[in-house]
């Protein structure tokens, strides 16, 4: 690839980046993408072709990743595909557009002129300065404005939001938008319904750091082992004493996995057991039963008597002892 410039040696030349990019673009895309974005906006200064080969051996990056890239960048806006290249858009104009927009957008003056957002507005100036260094980009403003209309949330729940984002190292809109989602799902709008819903998945992390430690899993649970778990404690409404009782019923087994537990602890919440004690209980009296059954049949000499409504629990609940 050839690159000429005949108005003034290179070495004195600048290519310029508007901020926006940092603000709204450079923390959604991973290194490589970063790289093809800053190389394209180099090469448009001296109008030239390049064929992605040769952009992938000048970047030293895969020529898929290169693919990748340019669809990554299409798919926001700044680039658009012809039927021989590119054509690289300007990041200030796509704002500016995005800004202006009816009825999509308000801004920072806008907020502050209204009476009635003054609290919402006192929230977003601290997401600003405690988030954003007081540099945050006009287009959060209006994003957070529709935030707090479409999830209704409080302006303490808001602010922890972008906390919760912060602290996970994603604070891009995508991420942002994805938990608030969960968090309107769950029902929270106030900072209390927070406060509960909080405490309540930090139960549930325990019980399944537990469940791992127990069952002697080092590696991470899977997302449908994790999915069991919650089913048990959210569904079922099963405490740790519940899960315990058949954590226990696996000792007996080399590799227990998760379809054995959730067939014990969902046959339990089929027959309405709902407690620890309900529970044992009932797996007392199913002891005794079989016990029962097998002195009958050596009383009466007769193999196959007819077992009623356990003979599809023997592979469940056969040779385990209770506790």
């Amino acid at each position: 690839m050839k690159l000429e410039n005949k108005d003034k040696s290179m070495i004195f030349s600048c290519t310029e980046i508007p901020d926006v990019f940092f603000t709204e673009y450079m923390n959604e895309a991973n290194g490589d993408f970063i790289k093809v974005y800053l190389c394209l906006v180099f090469l448009t200064k001296y109008d030239k072709d390049i064929k992605l080969n040769d952009l992938s051996k000048k970047l030293n990056i895969p020529l898929q990743t290169i693919q990748a890239a340019l669809s990554f960048w299409e798919e926001k806006g700044i680039l658009i595909k012809k039927v021989n290249g590119y054509i690289l858009n300007n990041l200030q104009e796509i704002e500016l557009h995005k800004l202006y927009s009816p009825n999509l957008t308000l801004s920072k003056e806008d907020i502050k002129k209204n009476e009635d957002s003054k609290y919402r507005a006192k929230a977003i100036e601290c997401i600003n300065n405690t988030y954003f260094q007081g540099i945050m980009s006009p287009t959060w403003y209006s994003d957070i404005d529709l935030w707090f209309k479409k999830y209704n949330f409080d302006e303490q729940v808001m602010i922890s939001l972008f906390q919760y984002c912060f602290n996970k190292s994603a604070l891009h809109k995508n991420y942002v938008k994805t938990v608030a989602e969960a968090w309107h799902k769950n029902n929270i709008k106030t900072y209390e319904d927070l406060e509960a819903y909080s405490a309540k998945q930090e139960n549930l992390n325990k019980i399944k750091k537990d469940i791992a430690k127990k069952l002697r899993r080092y590696s991470p649970l899977t997302q449908f082992e994790e999915a069991f778990i919650e089913k048990w404690i959210s569904d079922y409404n099963y405490d740790l004493n519940v899960i315990n009782i058949a954590l226990k019923k696996t000792t007996s087994k080399a590799n227990p996995s998760f379809d054995y537990l959730d067939k014990l602890i969902s046959d339990w919440h089929d027959r309405n057991l709902k407690t620890s004690d309900e529970i044992n209980n009932f797996l007392a009296e199913m002891k005794q039963k079989k016990k029962d059954i097998k002195q009958l049949k050596k009383q009466t000499n007769y193999n196959n008597y007819e077992q009623r409504n356990y003979d599809n629990l023997n592979d469940l609940y056969a040779n385990k002892k209770i506790n």
